[in-house]
């Protein structure tokens, strides 16, 4: 019923639905990235060296040479191996045993030949030029190696969702143990918690994860584990004030007199209270988290090549905004800022709408 009441006021704000649903439109995307990206090599990684750094909307013809590998494409999560050789080009002639192409902004003014003999032998000269001719299109464009920018930046939402999703849980695991127990037990137990809570955080957030960071290796697992543990501490301290209050409720003093047990009432009547709030505190860790991998990433210490982060592709192309081409770090610097701002957004609606004075 109270979960009915919430969501009719949530309904009420537009931004908050509009934030939502751009939320689990990005979720969605994330986990069925490559049956919605055109380039579906494990990571998107598929270079095309002579049309990089091309503007949105780009397109040319690509021949694909098959490869001792070749396999048909199947429903995966995580990429397939692609052995074919792709090559874009700017002029082709078909003759009868051999093709001849023009590589795509060849300085140099020849033609290559490719025999016939590369491609399966059963098929004619229209099969081939019908299944390894293709005109491939950049929504986007290319970055400075070559790659689909629109793949790079749908697959690269899996890092942002991974870590917040991530460090969400790490933090509400820890903050809601020490949390619990500081507020609850009280005394010495409260104090040392309290006293650990303002050391972890008078260390700056950005300076603990790198440390973390290089301590545990620079990878992708990693950086996810390092910005958990910094987020704790806000969860920690927010549920040690509730559990404070929560103890000294007529409902509580009346179980002890029954008998109930510590866990009971922890568990079946306290952890309850906590969860309205939590879930505010949560959406801003989420939102927070995105931003630190985003920093982590731009720094060289995120996710390692070729795993396509928004903050990479940031720090891969920034030089690019005096040279003309600025939608190679804007595409990924916007996507970092709506999502934070819909998670933000979402998070100040949700207070309003668990809010029980409204």
């Amino acid at each position: 019923m109270e979960f009915k009441r919430t969501f009719e006021r949530l309904k009420k704000d537009v931004w908050a639905i509009v934030s939502l649903t751009y939320i689990l439109l990005i979720c969605f995307t994330a986990v069925f990235a490559y049956q919605i990206v055109p380039d579906k090599t494990e990571n998107a990684n598929q270079m095309h060296l002579s049309i990089h750094s091309q503007p949105p909307g780009f397109s040319c013809k690509i021949l694909m040479i098959p490869g001792p590998l070749e396999t048909e494409e199947k429903f995966s999560l995580s990429g397939q191996i692609n052995s074919s050789d792709e090559i874009p080009i700017q002029e082709i002639i078909w003759k009868e045993d051999a093709i001849f192409f023009k590589r795509y902004g060849n300085a140099t003014n020849y033609f290559e030949e490719v025999s016939f003999d590369l491609f399966p032998k059963e098929l004619s000269k229209k099969e081939i030029e019908k299944n390894y001719l293709k005109n491939k299109y950049f929504f986007l464009g290319t970055d400075k190696y070559g790659r689909d920018l629109f793949s790079r930046l749908i697959i690269g939402s899996r890092i942002s969702i991974s870590i917040g999703f991530v460090a969400v849980i790490i933090s509400l695991i820890l903050g809601l143990f020490f949390g619990m127990l500081a507020g609850f037990y009280g005394g010495w137990i409260d104090r040392f918690i309290l006293w650990l809570i303002n050391v972890v955080w008078s260390i700056p957030t950005l300076l603990m994860v790198i440390a973390i960071t290089l301590a545990l290796g620079r990878g992708f697992w990693q950086v996810f584990v390092a910005v958990g543990l910094t987020m704790w501490v806000e969860v920690a301290r927010l549920t040690r004030g509730l559990v404070k209050t929560a103890k000294e409720e007529l409902f509580i003093k009346a179980g002890k007199i029954l008998g109930f047990s510590k866990g009971r009432l922890i568990l079946n009547h306290i952890l309850p209270i906590t969860i309205a709030p939590l879930i505010v505190i949560s959406t801003s860790n989420f939102a927070s988290a995105i931003l630190v991998e985003s920093g982590l990433s731009f720094l060289g210490i995120g996710a390692q090549p070729p795993i396509p982060s928004w903050g990479s592709m940031v720090k891969d192309h920034f030089r690019y905004l005096l040279l003309g081409k600025p939608f190679l770090t804007l595409v990924p610097g916007i996507a970092i800022m709506t999502l934070v701002l819909s998670f933000m957004i979402l998070g100040n609606s949700l207070r309003d709408a668990l809010d029980v004075r409204n």
